[in-house]
């Protein structure tokens, strides 16, 4: 039998509020739909402790040298070795373009940052927990096993439908998680192209505070917006919607929930709610006839019931009687 309470909060509840704090939901102490579905979501494995915005492991665990090697040690069958080979350099790349990090890849030995796939109890005392949940781990720097990064086999892999990878590599960097959900550190990983994602600002200022910026030319190129800020009194919104008797305000990749029990917006990124939801909205709208939101991107439409993508969407706007030179709502 475990241990009783007397009165007040229970352990689990209190523990389910601070993950529900967290992650931006509403906070019940209760595992209801919302929190389970976070829950299930894919994660990465190492602890979410202290995080304010970015945060780094402390104890100066940073590497003292800007030149890297890494090894890949073994493959997963799930993707060709050589797509393997060039997610993993594109993800290392992703903190290069902003430091003055290098990293080389090295074939045998003992390498700084030692790459591998394992299922279970792979030999570093935290075992992986089979499918779904944790995708991977990676160790802070320090001698040893510090740096190291492993992938858990009982998932399937496909690195160019995520940047998990690059998010994985923070961690052997030196970098804890942010609660920016906006950030790559993230503890929730989000979906995003490798091919044109651009490091979110939160990052950049966490790992250039541990190895300082790139001092070589950089080509121009995009550049990610911030995290939308509730308190700027200049902030403009992309759209207003409501879900379920929440209300729902979009702003650039992002958005906050309020609730009727509580007035304290809760800030979330698009796709870690609705994975198959366009990067930003032009604008939104629920139908509670269907139960249904609409998110409208350019010349298109998505449509969901809950969490999950309504089959045959998304569609173009003209299927909702719109002119078909229309570009955008």
């Amino acid at each position: 039998r475990g241990p009783s309470f007397r009165s007040g909060i229970s352990s689990v509840s209190k523990k389910l509020m601070e993950m529900q704090k967290f992650f931006g939901l509403h906070i019940t102490g209760n595992l209801d739909a919302d929190t389970l579905a976070m829950m299930k979501k894919p994660r990465c494995g190492v602890p979410d402790v202290d995080v304010a915005q970015f945060s780094t492991f402390g104890n100066n665990l940073k590497w003292n040298k800007n030149e890297l090697t890494y090894r890949i040690e073994n493959y997963t069958p799930d993707m060709p070795a050589a797509e393997v080979d060039e997610s993993i350099e594109k993800a290392l790349q992703v903190w290069a373009r902003v430091t003055p990090l290098r990293f080389t890849r090295i074939y045998s030995g003992i390498a700084d940052i030692m790459i591998s796939f394992g299922r279970g109890a792979h030999g570093d005392f935290y075992p992986f927990d089979g499918p779904d949940g944790t995708l991977a781990h990676a160790f802070a720097p320090s001698p040893g096993i510090g740096g190291d990064a492993h992938f858990d086999e009982d998932e399937t892999f496909t690195f160019r439908s995520n940047t998990g990878n690059s998010s994985n590599f923070g961690h052997s960097l030196g970098l804890s998680h942010s609660n920016d959900p906006g950030a790559l550190m993230a503890p929730v990983y989000s979906y995003r192209n490798p091919d044109t994602f651009v490091l979110p600002p939160d990052d950049v200022k966490g790992i250039q505070s541990l190895y300082g910026k790139n001092e070589d030319p950089i080509p121009p190129g995009p550049t990610a917006p911030p995290t939308p800020d509730v308190c700027d009194s200049s902030l403009v919104l992309d759209a207003v919607a409501t879900l379920r008797g929440e209300m729902l305000f979009f702003k650039n990749g992002f958005f906050w929930r309020i609730y009727p029990q509580s007035y304290t917006p809760l800030q979330i990124l698009i796709t870690n709610f609705w994975p198959n939801a366009p990067d930003s909205v032009d604008a939104a709208y629920e139908s509670q006839q269907s139960d249904r939101v609409f998110l409208f991107k350019g010349r298109e439409v998505w449509a969901f019931s809950g969490y999950d993508l309504v089959r045959d969407y998304p569609k173009s706007i003209s299927s909702f009687g719109l002119p078909k030179d229309i570009k955008k709502v």
